[in-house]
């Protein structure tokens, strides 16, 4: 992620969405509740000293669809930060509710003229997953390549887009102090372990101005050998019975980028 080269940026705080995103080797629950129809909106900001202004907005949707869950989330930059990095961004995936456990996952970027793809198909085998993954570019001049390789990981894992709900499905207020939860995601290129801890409880203020309870999590990416592989990330999940990411915060080289729930 980048922000003078801003897209990046957007797009990966969007999904854990942003953000991603994006968590998992537990010894809790892992998924307690089920999940209703829903579509939620963000508004992405960008800040940067004095200058504190709106760059993009996402929009994460769920529905049910027999015994699976269908999901999307899109991302697109506004008109004024089109001139800087335009961003058109598509997010799908497919988990299988009982477990839930991801079936697909597809990433398709259209960035400052340049086309991506990435398709992640899982496979199961007892407590291993692995993930065979597709990856597609296509630059300005036209020209076109396509990699192949293959993924793995143990217990539970996810990508960057059902990671999100699982995020939403930690009992947070029975994690004892101190206490880690961790997941492998499939970010595409690699398999990372996400690290997730829980600050405590905080009232913080959305956009409409009005003020909720949340729990504050941190998030630390890193890959084998325990290398930071991304910067972290500070989420804020409304402490009632949905577990609404309401405000997600990503560093920047040059700045920082937020991304804000929008009630409605």
């Amino acid at each position: 992620m980048k922000i003078i080269s801003f897209k990046s940026n957007i797009a990966s705080c969007t999904l854990l969405s942003v953000i991603v995103g994006v968590l998992m080797t537990m010894s809790l629950n892992a998924f307690g509740n089920d999940f209703t129809n829903e579509r939620l909106k963000y508004v992405i900001s960008y800040k940067w000293g004095l200058i504190h202004k709106d760059a993009g907005e996402a929009v994460l949707s769920l529905k049910n669809s027999g015994n699976k869950y269908s999901l999307i989330l899109t991302a697109k930059t506004k008109p004024w930060a089109d001139s800087f990095y335009q961003v058109r961004d598509t997010l799908l995936g497919s988990v299988q509710k009982e477990g839930f456990k991801p079936l697909s996952y597809s990433k398709i970027a259209h960035e400052k003229g340049k086309y991506s793809r990435d398709d992640i198909k899982y496979i199961y085998s007892g407590t291993t997953v692995g993930g065979n993954v597709k990856r597609t570019r296509v630059g300005k001049d036209g020209k076109i390549s396509v990699n192949e390789k293959k993924l793995t990981g143990s217990g539970k894992v996810f990508d960057m887009l059902s990671v999100f709900y699982f995020l939403r499905s930690i009992d947070y207020a029975n994690l004892a102090k101190g206490k880690n939860v961790r997941a492998t995601v499939f970010s595409g290129s690699k398999a990372e372990l996400l690290t997730i801890r829980c600050v405590g409880k905080e009232n913080i203020k959305l956009r409409n101005k009005t003020k909720r309870e949340a729990y504050h999590i941190k998030f630390n990416f890193t890959t084998e050998g325990k290398t930071k592989s991304s910067d972290d990330i500070d989420t804020w999940i409304s402490a009632d019975a949905s577990h609404i990411p309401l405000l997600v915060i990503g560093n920047l080289p040059v700045g920082q980028v937020k991304c804000y729930y929008i009630p409605g």
